[in-house]
C-alpha cells in the first residue's frame, strides 16, 4: 500500500520559513513527478508546485514564485517543499502528491494518483 506522509507544517510568523517534507513508503518515488498542493479554508486545492523525476525541472504557481523551492532525494524517497518569505496568505493545509512514471507536470489534482494527508500551516501577522 503506498503512503505518503508529510511532516513539518506548523504556526509560523509572516516573514519566517518553513520546510516540508513528504516521504513514501511501500512506492519507490524516483519515477514518479512529485508535486505540492494547498487547500486553504472555504477554497478549493491549488497547485503549489511540482518536480520532475531526476528533480532537473521545476515549475511553481505565480504566487510561491521565488519564495518556496521543491527539491527532492530519491535515495530517501522524499520530497521537500521550503518555503520562505512566508505571508498569511500561504496559510493552509498542504498536500504532496504523486503523478507515477511520468516525465512531465501538470497543475491538475486529476493527474495525481497517491495523496498524502495534508499537514497544516499557518502564518500569523
Amino acid at each position: 500500500q503506498v503512503q505518503l506522509v508529510e511532516s513539518g507544517g506548523g504556526l509560523v510568523q509572516a516573514g519566517g520559513s518553513l520546510r516540508l517534507s513528504c516521504a513514501a513508503s511501500g512506492r519507490t518515488l524516483s519515477s514518479d513527478t512529485m508535486a505540492w498542493f494547498r487547500q486553504a479554508p472555504g477554497l478549493e486545492r491549488e497547485f503549489v508546485g511540482g518536480i520532475t523525476r531526476s528533480g532537473g525541472t521545476t515549475r511553481y504557481a505565480d504566487s510561491v514564485k521565488g519564495r518556496f523551492t521543491i527539491s527532492r532525494d530519491n535515495a530517501k524517497n522524499t520530497v521537500y517543499l521550503q518555503m520562505n518569505s512566508l505571508k498569511t496568505e500561504d496559510t493552509a493545509v498542504y498536500y504532496c502528491a504523486a503523478r507515477p512514471n511520468t516525465y512531465t507536470i501538470t497543475n491538475y489534482e486529476s493527474g495525481y494518483n497517491y495523496w498524502g494527508q495534508g499537514t497544516q500551516v499557518t502564518v500569523s501577522s
